[in-house]
């Protein structure tokens, strides 16, 4: 009786065994693959089965030797890049002045960032139609002005145009992350340099831009491979001598219908594109964000 009854408050203390984790993980890597990467392995396969069937690696050299690839490819990579670098240079001067120089509305201007960033890019592309298109402000202001039959602003249409649609719509991506790291900068520092007579410039080159390279180098790689990507912005604008990859992958799956060469153009924009993010979140982690 008496080891009965010891015993009993053992059994009843008893746990069913946990779970394991791998359990868990189940459902959302189910529902990723079905998404996903199913999708996805149906676009590499297709890659491999030229129109004349079998499987071979021919849609691959077929696309890789055509001129229209390699200026795809070009075209992509250098308007990424130009966008890039002109919405790194342009978002650290606007965080700088949001974050440093006292003006009303400072606070709204750095809300409206955010809210900015989830606007999509068709909207900024109109937004400049309206501005600089054929039959737009601009031009309508200048034909009222001078009397001419037509306005002068006519680069939406070209590959500026695009630049420009691009680093107008990126540019708060390469603020938020400065913003942040701004408010977290130490304004001691700042003003010590000031007192002791250094002037903005100084003070920009030496205190503030160290403390700025992480978040530049996050924002930036975040926007090179949302520029590598963007498809609206070019659609949008008109621009049919800017052919980019996704453009590319648009124009052979649904104008011209080969499907297997717009799934190689697409699998060599993942892999560029996964390549990049990968950068990304390097660079992202060693900044903290």
């Amino acid at each position: 009786m008496a080891s009965a009854a010891l015993s009993t408050p053992a059994k009843a203390g008893t746990r069913a065994p946990a779970v394991p984790a791998w359990v868990w993980a189940l459902p959302p890597v189910a529902l990723l693959a079905l998404v996903f990467l199913y999708p996805l392995a149906l676009v590499v396969q297709q890659s491999f089965q030229p129109d004349t069937g079998g499987t071979s690696i021919q849609p691959y050299a077929d696309v890789f030797a055509s001129e229209a690839f390699r200026e795809a490819l070009w075209t992509t990579v250098w308007l990424a890049l130009a966008s890039t670098a002109g919405c790194l240079v342009l978002g650290f001067v606007l965080a700088l002045v949001i974050a440093f120089v006292p003006f009303p509305g400072a606070r709204a201007v750095s809300r409206f960032v955010d809210v900015f960033l989830s606007f999509p890019s068709f909207l900024i592309t109109l937004a400049l139609l309206f501005i600089y298109g054929t039959v737009g402000m601009a031009n309508g202001l200048w034909t009222d002005v001078t009397g001419a039959a037509e306005g002068p602003f006519r680069f939406l249409t070209t590959p500026w145009g695009v630049l420009l649609a691009e680093i107008t719509y990126f540019t708060p991506f390469v603020m938020r992350p400065l913003l942040a790291a701004f408010s977290q900068l130490d304004t001691a520092q700042l003003e010590a340099a000031s007192s002791l007579g250094a002037r903005a410039p100084r003070i920009i080159r030496q205190i503030i831009l160290p403390e700025a390279l992480p978040a530049l180098a996050s924002g930036g790689s975040l926007v090179l491979v949302l520029c590598l990507n963007e498809f609206g912005i070019v659609l949008f604008t008109g621009a049919k001598d800017v052919t980019t990859l996704p453009m590319l992958v648009y124009g052979k799956a649904i104008l011209e219908s080969d499907y297997p060469g717009a799934c190689v153009v697409a699998v060599v924009n993942v892999l560029i594109s996964v390549g990049l993010y990968g950068l990304y979140r390097v660079v992202s982690r060693r900044a903290g964000a």
